[in-house]
C-alpha cells in the first residue's frame, strides 16, 4: 500500500460531541437482577419509503453512484431564511418562526456541515457546538402542568423521551432544558405567539437567551403519529420503550413534531428500525436546578469559563468525547438509585484494587473514537450525494474498521473481571456480530487500513481503503494518483537540486502540495527568490511557495482523486448495505465504552488524592472531609472539617467573621453529595450520605441587571423558588439570606424562612451573619450551632490586634463581635466614625445577650432529644460487631450526662 513521507501542515479535525443518556442498560438489568445484557439484533432497512404528508421515512439511496453528482459543490444547499417574514422559505407553510426577538433569530442549516451557528448561553456551555433540537408541549385545560418533551442530539441517534407534572414555576422542565444546552427549541404556536405566550414560553426564553425558538402549527404535535413514527424508526432492541411511552400522550406529540421538523428543515433523516428511543421520567435522577449548577461551578468556572477549576475539571479524565458527556451529564443530573450508584461504586474499587485491569482499560478505551456520532453517520440517509457526503462515507467506514479493531482488545482486558457491572460489559461484548461486522467489512477493505490523525494521512488512507481487484477502473486510478504524486516529489528534488535550496515537499487541505524550505545561515541571491516561485509566505526563515507546473500537477491529483471516490463510494455503498443488518450492536458498544470511561475518570481521580468510599445511610456524616476543587489548585492550603446533618439535627446554623471559610464549607458539602451521587469515591476519611431527590443553593448577593431586579428581589426570587420546589429527601444550601434590606426584615424574614424549613425532613445548612438567629436552637431541638474558628494576635511592635482565619468549624455561635468594623479599620474611614460604630454596636449585642440564655430544662429535653435521635439511628444503620456496639452505646451515655452536668442539672439517665 501507498505510503507518503510528505510532511502535512493542517490537521483534520476529530469527531465531535453529542449526548449519553446517564445509566446505562447494563446497570438497568443489574437493578432489575438481570446480570446479562445481550438483547437480540435485526435487521436494519434502508429500503423505506416516504409521504410527504405522513409520518413515513424517505427512499434511500441505492449505493449507486448517480450522474447527478455535483463535484464542484462544497456544501449541500442550505434553506434560506428571510429575518423579516414570519416563514422560512423553503421549508412547509405549517413551519413559521417567531419575528422580531433578537433572542429568536433562527436559521435552519444542513445538521452534518455546520452546528456552530447557534449556542446557547446557559451557565452550562460547552467547547463543542450546539446540536440539541428540542420540542415542548403542554397540556392544555385541567391538564395544564403536563409536559411533553423529545429531543435529538443530531450528532448521536437517540430520540429521548420524557414527560411529567410540573409545577406552577416550571423547575423540572427549566433544568431539563439547560442540562442539555439545545440549538433550537420547538413549541406549538398557539404557545408562543407574541405578546400572548403561555407562561411556559415566557420562563423558558427568560431563561435560556441566545436560543432560538421556532414555533410549529398545533396540528403537528399529533400523539398518533408520533407513535407511527417510532414505530417505524424503533430499533428493535430498544423496541421495548414503546411499552412505556404508548400512553405518554404529550411525549409522543412532541416527537412527532420534532421528526417531522427534522425531516423537513434539518434535512436530517433516518433510516427505519435504526434510532434509539428511550424514556426518562424526572425521578430517575436528581434535579439541580441551572443557577445551583452555576454557584457550586459543577461544569463551567464562574471567574474563567476556560478554567478547569470545576467539578467537572477535577473528575473528567475521560480518553473519549462519549465518556466526558456522560460525565458531564451525570454531574448535572446525579443518581437516586442506590443500588445503581454502588455498583458503581463496586466498579471502581475493583479498578483501583486490580492494576492490570485498570492501566489494560485505559491503554484500550484512549484508541476508540467517538462511537455515537458515527452511528449518526451510519443510520442517517443523506439526501444529497455530492463529493463531500461519498468522501465522508469511505472516512466512516474507515472509522468503523478501526473501532471494530479495538474490540478484540477490550474483551480481553474484562474477560476475568469479578464485578456485576464489568462481567454485564464482557457478556455484552461477546456478541457475534461484531467479528461478522469485522469479517465483512475486511472482505472490501484492505486490513492495513485504519484510522488516523491528519487530512494529508487519511488522504492516503481513503485513496487506498477499498482492496485492489475488486474494481478494475478504482486500481487504474490509484495508479494514476500515485504516479502523480511521485512526479511532484520528484519535481521538488529537482528543483531543489537546481537551486541548491533545501527543499521538501509539504501538504494542507487548502493548498494541496505545495514547496517548503528552511534558510539557516544562507542567503538568497539578490536577496529575492527566483521568479518562478509564486504564492511566497514567509515566517522567519521558513518560506512556503509554489509553482505553475506543481499547480498543474495537483489539480490533475484532484481530478485522480475525484475519480477514486467516485469508485470507492459505490463499493463502499454495497458494503453498507450488506452490514446494516449488523450495525446496530454498536449501541451496546458505545454505552459499555463511554460507561468505562467515565468509571475509569473517577478511579483516575482516586488516584491523585485520598478518596473514600461513600455509605448511604439516613445521615450526612463526613469525617475530615475537603473540598474537591480547591484542593486540586495549585498554592491553595486547604483545610478539613466534619460534618454531620441527620434527621435529629437537620438544620445547622454557621455563623463567623467574613472569610472564615462558611461559603466554602458549603459548596465543599454539596460537591461531596453530588459526587457521592455520580458513584466517585469522595475526598475524606469517612463519609455517609442520604440520598438527595434535589439540590437547592442560595448564594452570593448580586442585582441582576437583565430581569432589572435588586438584591433582594434576586433573594427573594430565589428562596420563593426553593420553598415551591422542596420535598423532605432535599439537601438545601443557603449562605446569607436578608442581608439586601433593612436588619429587622432581614432577620424577620430569615426567621420565617428557618421555620418553614425546619418543619420539613430536609437537610438544611444555613450561614448567616445574623446572630439572633442563633436562637433557633433553645427553640427547636433540630438545630445545630456551628461557627468558624478564628485566632487573635497581637503585633509586638505596634500592638495591633490581628485576626487569623482557621477556617475550622466548631460546636457553638460564633463568639467574634464587630468583625465587620474590623474590616472598616483596614480602610481610611476617619477614626471618630469607627470609634462611635464600635460604641453603639456593643449597647445592641449586650441587649441581644441578655435574651440568648436559655433555661435548663430546655437545655435538659435539647440533651434527651439528641440521645433518642442516636439510639435510633444506630437501630436503623448500625453494622458494629456486639462489642463496638456496647463501647459506642456507652459514648452516648457518657455524653449525654455530660450534658446534663452542664446544664446544672442532676446526671441521671432516667427518662
Amino acid at each position: 500500500m501507498f505510503r507518503s513521507s510528505t510532511e502535512e501542515i493542517v490537521t483534520s479535525d476529530t469527531l465531535e460531541s453529542g449526548h449519553t443518556s446517564d445509566v446505562s442498560p447494563p446497570e438497568r438489568s443489574l437493578v432489575n437482577g438481570n446480570t446479562s445484557y445481550n438483547p437480540s439484533f435485526q435487521n436494519l432497512d434502508e429500503e423505506s419509503t416516504r409521504s410527504s404528508t405522513g409520518p413515513s421515512l424517505p427512499r434511500t439511496a441505492t449505493g449507486q453512484f448517480p450522474h447527478s453528482l455535483q463535484l464542484g459543490r462544497t456544501n449541500p444547499p442550505r434553506l434560506a431564511c428571510n429575518s423579516d417574514s414570519s416563514y422560512c422559505r423553503g421549508t412547509p407553510g405549517s413551519l413559521r418562526k417567531i419575528p422580531g426577538s433578537a433572542r429568536a433569530t433562527h436559521t435552519a442549516w444542513t445538521p452534518l456541515t455546520d452546528h456552530t451557528a447557534a449556542t446557547s448561553c446557559s451557565s452550562s456551555t460547552t467547547a463543542s457546538g450546539a446540536s440539541v433540537v428540542v420540542a415542548l408541549v403542554e397540556g392544555r385545560g385541567l391538564a395544564r402542568g403536563e409536559i411533553g418533551m423529545a429531543s435529538v442530539n443530531l450528532k448521536f441517534p437517540e430520540l429521548v423521551l420524557s414527560q411529567f407534572a410540573d409545577t406552577g414555576t416550571y423547575a423540572k422542565v427549566i433544568t431539563k432544558v439547560h442540562i442539555l444546552l439545545p440549538m433550537e427549541i420547538l413549541m406549538p404556536d398557539t404557545a408562543c405567539d407574541k405578546g400572548k405566550g403561555t407562561k411556559l414560553f415566557t420562563l423558558i426564553a427568560e431563561n435560556l437567551q441566545g436560543v432560538a425558538f421556532t414555533a410549529i402549527q398545533r396540528k403537528y404535535f399529533n400523539e398518533k403519529k408520533g407513535l407511527e413514527y417510532i414505530q417505524q424508526l424503533c430499533a428493535p432492541e430498544f423496541s421495548t420503550v414503546l411499552m412505556e411511552v404508548q400512553a405518554k400522550y404529550y411525549c409522543l406529540a412532541a416527537a412527532a413534531a420534532l421528526l417531522k421538523y427534522l425531516e423537513f428543515i434539518q434535512n436530517s433523516v433516518y433510516a427505519a428500525k435504526s434510532l434509539k428511543v428511550s424514556f426518562k421520567g424526572s425521578e430517575q435522577t436528581a434535579m439541580i436546578d441551572s443557577s445551583s449548577a452555576s454557584n457550586m461551578e459543577l461544569v463551567v468556572n464562574n471567574r474563567d469559563h476556560r478554567s478547569d477549576h470545576t467539578l467537572l475539571g477535577v473528575l473528567n479524565h475521560t480518553k473519549t468525547p462519549g465518556g466526558a458527556r456522560r460525565l458531564r451529564s451525570n454531574i448535572l443530573e446525579p443518581l437516586v438509585d442506590v443500588h445503581t450508584i454502588n455498583i458503581r461504586l463496586d466498579t471502581i474499587h475493583e479498578m483501583l484494587q486490580n492494576q492490570e485491569l485498570f492501566f489494560g482499560l485505559k491503554n484500550a478505551i484512549g484508541h476508540f473514537l467517538d462511537i455515537d456520532q458515527l452511528l449518526s453517520v451510519l443510520v442517517q440517509v443523506p439526501k444529497q450525494e455530492t463529493v463531500q457526503v461519498a468522501e465522508a462515507k469511505i472516512m466512516h467506514i474507515i472509522q468503523l474498521k478501526h473501532t471494530l479493531d479495538l474490540v478484540p482488545q477490550l474483551r480481553v482486558v474484562l474477560k476475568n473481571c469479578n464485578t456485576a457491572l464489568l462481567k454485564a460489559y464482557s457478556t455484552s461484548l461477546e456478541d457475534n456480530r461484531f467479528d461478522v461486522l469485522l469479517k465483512q467489512i475486511l472482505t472490501v477493505i484492505n486490513d492495513d487500513t485504519t484510522y488516523l490523525k491528519g487530512s494529508l494521512n487519511m488522504r492516503t488512507q481513503k485513496c487506498y481503503a477499498v482492496r485492489p481487484n475488486i474494481n478494475e477502473f478504482l486500481d487504474i486510478a490509484r495508479r494514476a494518483y500515485t504516479e502523480i504524486v511521485d512526479d511532484i516529489a520528484g519535481l521538488v528534488n529537482q528543483m531543489a537540486e537546481n537551486y541548491g535550496f533545501p527543499m521538501r515537499t509539504s501538504f494542507s487541505t487548502a493548498r494541496g502540495f505545495f514547496i517548503q524550505m528552511k534558510l539557516e545561515g544562507m542567503f538568497l541571491p539578490e536577496g529575492k527568490l527566483p521568479s518562478e516561485f509564486i504564492k511566497v509566505t514567509k515566517h522567519k526563515d521558513n518560506y512556503a511557495f509554489t509553482t505553475a507546473d506543481l499547480m498543474k500537477m495537483n489539480d490533475r491529483c484532484d481530478e485522480a482523486l475525484r475519480e477514486i471516490v467516485h469508485m470507492s463510494y459505490v463499493v463502499v455503498c454495497q458494503l453498507l448495505r450488506t452490514i446494516h443488518e449488523h450495525v446496530h450492536c454498536l449501541y451496546k458498544l458505545s454505552d459499555a465504552v463511554s460507561m468505562l470511561d467515565m468509571l475509569l475518570s473517577l478511579a483516575n481521580a482516586c488516584t491523585l488524592s485520598n478518596y473514600v468510599r461513600p455509605e448511604f445511610t439516613d445521615t450526612l456524616a463526613i469525617k475530615q472531609g475537603r473540598h474537591p476543587i480547591l484542593e486540586r489548585m495549585p498554592g491553595q492550603q486547604f483545610v478539613s472539617n466534619n460534618c454531620y446533618v441527620s434527621e435529629g439535627s437537620n438544620f445547622v446554623s454557621i455563623t463567623g467573621p467574613n472569610m472564615s471559610g462558611k461559603s466554602t464549607y458549603l459548596k465543599q458539602v454539596a460537591l461531596c453529595q453530588i459526587m457521592a451521587q455520580i458513584g466517585s469515591f469522595i475526598p475524606a476519611e469517612y463519609a455517609s450520605f442520604r440520598i438527595a431527590d434535589q439540590i437547592f443553593t442560595r448564594i452570593g448577593i448580586d442585582d441582576d441587571f437583565e430581569t432589572n431586579s435588586s438584591t433582594f428581589m434576586v433573594e427573594m426570587k430565589e428562596v420563593s423558588y426553593i420553598i415551591h420546589n422542596v420535598s423532605e429527601q432535599s439537601l438545601i444550601i443557603i449562605d446569607e439570606l436578608g442581608r439586601g434590606t433593612s436588619a429587622e426584615e432581614g432577620i424577620g424574614i430569615c426567621h420565617s424562612v428557618c421555620e418553614f424549613l425546619l418543619s420539613l425532613k430536609a437537610f438544611t445548612l444555613f450561614a448567616t451573619h445574623y446572630l439572633e438567629l442563633c436562637q433557633l436552637e433553645s427553640l427547636y431541638p433540630s438545630v445545630d450551632n456551628r461557627h468558624m474558628q478564628v485566632q487573635h494576635t497581637r503585633a509586638r511592635d505596634t500592638g495591633t490586634e490581628n485576626i487569623a482565619y482557621t477556617h475550622l468549624l466548631s460546636q457553638g455561635f460564633s463568639e467574634e463581635r464587630h468583625y465587620g468594623l474590623r474590616a472598616a479599620e483596614m480602610t481610611s474611614l476617619p477614626s471618630s466614625i469607627i470609634q462611635e460604630a464600635k460604641t453603639i454596636a456593643s449597647k445592641v449585642s449586650r441587649h441581644l445577650l441578655a435574651k440568648r440564655k436559655s433555661d435548663p430544662e430546655t437545655e435538659r429535653q435539647r440533651a434527651l432529644y439528641r440521645l433518642a435521635t442516636r439510639l435510633q439511628q444506630t437501630a436503623r444503620n448500625s453494622r458494629l460487631d456486639p462489642e463496638s456496639l456496647r463501647m459506642y452505646l456507652k459514648g452516648l451515655r457518657t455524653q449525654y450526662e455530660a450534658d446534663l452536668e452542664a446544664t446544672g442539672l442532676p446526671a441521671s439517665t432516667d427518662t
